[in-house]
């Protein structure tokens, strides 16, 4: 599909960026701070709380949709262009996407990852990206996007640095009730079963093995063979609970679950955090949500 409609797609926002690119967006629509637009709604939450109310900040993939399968439409790459940068996770996660609004906008690409220890995936060529799922990581994230911010902006230096200061109190706390929390779970019963293998970082932070049906952006999800082993291994380590995604096909996991005889113990958000009323809105408490219910379900 993306390479089907690759082509349309530069010319409609080769289109967009001519009609804009001359124009110095400068900052924001109140004259103060920067227009920020991000990839997804996880950098959304974390620029929102840095930024506060000095520069604006706007997501490109929807709630409960995947970063890595998303298909932008021509108003998207308008906002990227309308922007003064745009932050994205990188590590391969938005890599199409970023190639189309380098070649069609002059709007800055940022990417907050640079100084994390990247894990290689397992079956193929590549990095994992989800390296937000270990708070450190995001903490390293934090850094990243306030020095770029006051760099930028640096009549918002004194806000940003006080916000970002904050924000990195906050998720310190985290971390420190997250390692809390998981000693409760036995050790023989650390073990993450999900679709998709996007817990690796998690676990390595936290003292988690993790299995997936498949490996990330795979192009063979959910074979027989795939399930077949994941049973395998669920029934092998007697686990207790298998978990899914909120942004993932649920029926392959029924599957799992249905044969090996062990509970879905719940959802947990990977790729998003929650819509509103979820209790999961933003990072921090998406990850609360996803500890709780790692807690809840590998404790029986």
């Amino acid at each position: 599909m993306k390479k089907v409609c690759f082509s349309f797609v530069i010319m409609v926002i080769a289109l967009i960026a001519a009609g804009c690119g001359a124009e110095d967006t400068g900052t924001s629509e109140d004259g103060e701070g920067l227009k920020i637009v991000t990839s997804f709604s996880i950098l959304g939450d974390v620029l929102e709380n840095i930024a506060g109310e000095r520069s604006s900040v706007t997501y490109i993939v929807p709630i409960g949709e995947e970063p890595h399968e998303y298909e932008p439409v021509p108003s998207d790459f308008q906002a990227v262009s309308d922007a003064d940068v745009f932050y994205v996770n990188g590590l391969g996660l938005e890599e199409w996407l970023q190639r189309l609004v380098e070649n069609t906008s002059d709007v800055d690409v940022v990417e907050v990852s640079p100084t994390i220890d990247a894990l290689p995936l397992e079956e193929s060529d590549g990095l994992d990206p989800h390296a937000w799922l270990d708070v450190k990581n995001v903490m390293k994230y934090v850094e990243v996007i306030r020095d770029d911010l006051v760099e930028r902006d640096p009549d918002g230096a004194e806000i940003y640095v006080a916000n970002a200061e904050a924000y990195l109190q906050d998720l310190q706390e985290l971390e420190e009730w997250i390692h809390d929390q998981v000693t409760t779970i036995p050790e023989e019963q650390r073990t993450i079963v999900i679709s998709e293998n996007a817990y690796r970082y998690f676990g390595e932070a936290y003292g988690f093995d993790t299995v997936g049906i498949w490996e990330l952006n795979s192009h063979e999800e959910g074979t027989p063979g795939q399930i077949s082993r994941v049973v395998d291994i669920v029934k092998e380590l007697d686990l207790p609970a298998v978990f899914v995604e909120t942004t993932v096909n649920k029926s392959f996991m029924t599957t799992v679950s249905n044969d090996s005889g062990v509970d879905i113990a719940g959802e947990v958000y990977t790729d998003a955090v929650g819509l509103e009323g979820s209790g999961a809105e933003t990072y921090i408490d998406m990850m609360k949500h996803n500890v709780d219910t790692f807690v809840s379900g590998l404790s029986q």
